[in-house]
Parts: C-alpha cells; sequence; structure tokens
C-alpha cells in the first residue's frame, strides 16, 4: 500500500495503517536517535516516544514529507534528551565501547571483519558525539540517513546553505578527530599527509 494512503487511514484512525507505517520507518528513526545520543536505550525510548507523538499528531501533518515531519519528531525528541539536565551525565568510555553490537552484527562475516567493524563504529560514534549538536544533526542527516539537502534542511527547519555549511564544518571536524585512528579506516578515507 502506497504511504498517502496509509497516512489517509491513519487519519481515519486506522491502528494497522500506523502499525505498517511504524514498520517502514523505525529503523531510521532509531538509527538517527541513536546517532545523535549515542545511547542505545535512550534511542529506544526516543524513538517510542517519536512514534507515539507522530500517532497522536498524525491528524496535524498536511500533505507532504512525511518521512521529514517524523524525522523532525525524532530530532526534536533527541534535542530535548541532550538538553535535559536530569540526563546531562557523561558516556563513559566503556559505554561507548560496549556499542550496540548484537543488531549489526553480519553473520556472513568474519570474527575478524566484525570485530574491526565495531571498533570502527565506536571509533565513529564518539567523534560524533564530540561534535556540536548542530553539526552532528545535519552529519546524521545527511552522510547516515542519506537524506537530499533539501529534504534534511526541510527537517531542520533552515536554509539548505546552512545545512550545507553546517555539514562541511561537520566533516572536517570528523576528519580532525578521526585522524588519530586512520589506520581503522581504508586507505582512500585517510587525509593526505
Amino acid at each position: 500500500m502506497d504511504e498517502e494512503t496509509l497516512i489517509q487511514q491513519c487519519k481515519q484512525g486506522s491502528h494497522d495503517a500506523f502499525q505498517e507505517l511504524t514498520q517502514r520507518y523505525q529503523g531510521l528513526v532509531y538509527n538517527l536517535a541513536y546517532r545523535m545520543t549515542g545511547d542505545t536505550g535512550v534511542a529506544q525510548d526516543i524513538m517510542q516516544d517519536s512514534l507515539t507523538a507522530a500517532y497522536r499528531e498524525m491528524g496535524r501533518f498536511r500533505p507532504g514529507n512525511f518521512r521529514a515531519w517524523l524525522l523532525r519528531i525524532a530530532v526534536n525528541a533527541s534535542k530535548d534528551h541532550l538538553r535535559s539536565a536530569t540526563n546531562r551525565r557523561q558516556t563513559s568510555l566503556d559505554q561507548l565501547a560496549a556499542g550496540d553490537t548484537h543488531q549489526w552484527q553480519d553473520n556472513a562475516e568474519s570474527p575478524e571483519d566484525f570485530s574491526l567493524r565495531q571498533e570502527v563504529n565506536r571509533a565513529l560514534q564518539k567523534a560524533m558525539m564530540q561534535l556540536p549538536e548542530e553539526q552532528r544533526t545535519a552529519l546524521v542527516l545527511i552522510d547516515i540517513q542519506g537524506l537530499e539537502y533539501q529534504e534534511a534542511a526541510t527537517v531542520l527547519k533552515i536554509p539548505a546553505g546552512t545545512l550545507k555549511s553546517r555539514l562541511s564544518r561537520a566533516r572536517i571536524a570528523m576528519r580532525r578527530l578521526l585522524s588519530p585512528q586512520a589506520e581503522l579506516f581504508p586507505h582512500q578515507f585517510r587525509l593526505n599527509k
């Protein structure tokens, strides 16, 4: 069933239609929340809260880009969590090292490849958590979620030029933060020295 039909059915109270939309987008919302917060438990909560908020607010959704609307809800929930004084604790290196390994393992890969992939993931997540929130959000939406510039700008309610500027600064900062661990990355991704 196409997305527009599902949205119309949701607006008419269909739980099954919303369940279908949830199945389509829950991974995307979770991934965004995880990359924004660096915490699997918090990401799970944000995903649930975002989907619940989307269901409650479905009547207010106007025809347009549903994915951008839903991701905007998730970005706001992630930012709210990060700003919350009660949740302002430092993430320990043990938490970063633990990562979310159980969800991403490919049974076809070797243990060495799996271990290297997890080490790269930890390095990337640790570096992303050091970026300012605005830069991290731009990086997650464009480079991780794969949104087009205009769609990401719509999610963030900023001009595309501002988004591109934030993304450029985020990429430069990521290169700087990851350069001490360059050996983890394939040669084509390393800075020329």
